[in-house]
């Protein structure tokens, strides 16, 4: 347990007890105070699971004990005073509200919302003789320099025969604008008689050539050579293939460089701007479902073992794709964007769906093909491996009558990317892309989805009100910014109160001026204006109240003169 010593502003705290289970007894529980500390030891000698609650004033843990006898200590390390509690140096970072991280505690009607994004148009039908019904199933989109490019793979799945018309390929599309995509003739592989195509890389590779997902690397050391990089199937596991100009590829390795994953789906890798690491994350199978492991890599050859990804909280849920990336906007989180894969059984509400007789042609394969079901889920982390990951659908299948309720619809492509608006005064948004149309006919179907920059998730309270006050915080720069939305008639308002939760002097509710409108960077001022330099460094909270309001993220930056 950590020494008191480091927190010596802290006073004696204990935190009280309840013991759930009828007929254990106060004395099955001591209590021992320690400055600056919880700490509890429960000694319970009942021969069951004994479900305990405790709780404080900041926290509750529900815990459940296994056959005593057994002691158990918890050690709460929380602080008897606020101003104990160690400040988050978030200095001139975005902070994104899609966790709780940074949240103390809300009042009122304040909880975080999952925010859908708006579906577009379609950007590609897969239709050439060499791409096919599968073709959307694993798209990676990702800007470089003024030119989108896109790696997706040509495949044509089989229903009725086991032998697929063509072999695997991965192809490449490019776009100006992330909107209208064209198809380059490389000359590279022949098909049918002809090199008039966009295959880059064909089976030959391995069989599942078509799952690449190439990333440009960021790394300042990488080799000109090695721009370009993806990780390729390789019995018996993954290798890794480079390129210099996301074109032409080759083989880096001559052996697989990860081999612990099942690696049935896309397996991917990226740069890691600010651990300064190369991560993975590959597929997996945990207690017989389909999940995620990741590693981490200085050079790209050498990986640690991988791990699996943790989801405090969440439901064992199957994820079949991960989509994992850094956010270019706040690249010390990283989000996730997986296809979450559920077979429902064959019930009325299945027969409902669209697309029954299709469905019952797949069932003639395997009844999991026809009453198999994906949507797209969204997830963020702080460390690269324990993830937030929501229950509810990021892209729910939607309200059409075709290519949106069946296995292979919905799995959303790696990459994220800044695009102009269709509305003209409007700012930039972001664009991702998901499959419809999986496995039916000869081909499928490539949709655009936007959302707001930060948009994900946000602190939202209706017009009745509520609120929120963040951890203690330091921070670097001179004036507050967020990224918010209001209605007409709501507000936002933003009090910088000290580590004990005291308004500082200039800047409380009352001081602050109404924030109502829709911004991406809004700067909050105050009576004595917006400059909070004086401030910077300085343990301080956040105390946020909104009516008819949406926060998605905020920022400390430098005011340009």
């Amino acid at each position: 347990m950590a020494n008191s010593n480091h927190h010596p502003e802290a006073t004696p705290f204990c935190l009280p007890f309840s013991a759930e289970k009828p007929g254990t007894s106060a004395s099955a529980v001591e209590r021992v105070t320690v400055p600056g500390y919880a700490v509890v030891a429960i000694l319970l000698k009942s021969a069951s699971r004994v479900p305990l609650t405790l709780w404080s004033e900041r926290i509750t843990l529900n815990l459940r004990f296994r056959p005593a006898p057994c002691a158990v200590i918890l050690a709460a390390c929380l602080a008897g005073s606020t101003a104990a509690e160690r400040p988050i140096a978030i200095d001139a970072r975005r902070e994104l509200l899609v966790d709780r991280y940074m949240i103390d505690r809300t009042d009122g009607q304040a909880a975080l919302r999952l925010h859908s994004p708006t579906p577009r148009e379609i950007v590609l039908v897969f239709d050439r003789p060499w791409e096919g019904n599968s073709s959307a199933a694993y798209s990676t989109v990702f800007l470089d320099g003024d030119r989108y490019r896109m790696y997706y793979m040509g495949y044509q799945e089989p229903l009725n025969s086991k032998v697929a018309p063509h072999p695997i390929f991965t192809c490449y599309a490019e776009s100006k604008d992330g909107i209208r995509w064209v198809r380059p003739e490389l000359g590279q592989f022949e098909f049918a008689g002809s090199k008039k195509n966009n295959i880059i890389v064909w089976d030959g590779w391995n069989e599942s050539s078509g799952m690449l997902v190439p990333f440009k690397d960021a790394n300042p050391r990488c080799k000109p050579e090695q721009r370009y990089k993806a990780l390729v199937a390789l019995a018996p596991g993954l290798g890794l293939i480079k390129s210099p100009d996301g074109i032409h590829w080759s083989r880096m390795s001559d052996k697989a460089v990860i081999t612990k994953g099942a690696f049935d789906s896309q397996n991917l890798a990226f740069w890691d701007p600010v651990r300064k690491e190369y991560r993975a994350y590959v597929r997996d199978f945990r207690d017989k479902l389909r999940d995620v492991r990741t590693a981490t890599s200085n050079d790209c050859i050498h990986w640690t073992e991988p791990v699996w990804l943790e989801y405090p909280e969440a439901p064992a849920q199957q994820l079949y794709t991960n989509q994992i990336m850094p956010y270019d906007r706040a690249p010390h989180m990283f989000f996730g964007f997986p296809a979450r894969y559920t077979e429902r059984g064959w019930c009325d509400s299945m027969r409902a769906l669209p697309g029954l007789e299709h469905r019952k042609l797949r069932s003639a394969a395997s009844d999991r093909f026809g009453m198999a079901l994906t949507d797209g889920l969204f997830m963020s982390s702080r460390d690269g491996r324990t993830f937030h990951r929501w229950s509810e659908a990021f892209i729910r299948p939607g309200l059409r009558g075709a290519d949106n309720w069946a296995y292979g619809d919905n799995y959303q492509g790696w990459g994220l990317v800044e695009t102009k608006s269709a509305i003209p005064d409007a700012p930039d948004e972001l664009s991702l892309y998901a499959s419809e149309g999986y496995w039916l006919g000869n081909a499928n179907k490539l949709r655009r989805f936007t959302i707001r920059k930060d948009g994900f998730v946000s602190m939202n309270a209706p017009f009745a009100g509520g609120g929120f006050t963040t951890k203690p915080m330091t921070f670097q720069g001179t004036r507050l910014v967020l990224n918010l939305s209001t209605s007409a008639a709501g507000a936002i308002r933003v009090e910088i109160q000290d580590a004990d939760e005291k308004p500082i002097d200039g800047f409380s509710l009352r001081d602050c001026s109404e924030v109502f409108g829709d911004d991406l960077d809004r700067t909050v001022t105050w009576k004595q204006g917006s400059d909070v330099s004086k401030l910077a460094g300085r343990p301080v909270r956040l105390h946020v109240t909104l009516s008819d309001a949406d926060l998605y993220s905020f920022q400390f930056q430098t005011a340009v003169p």
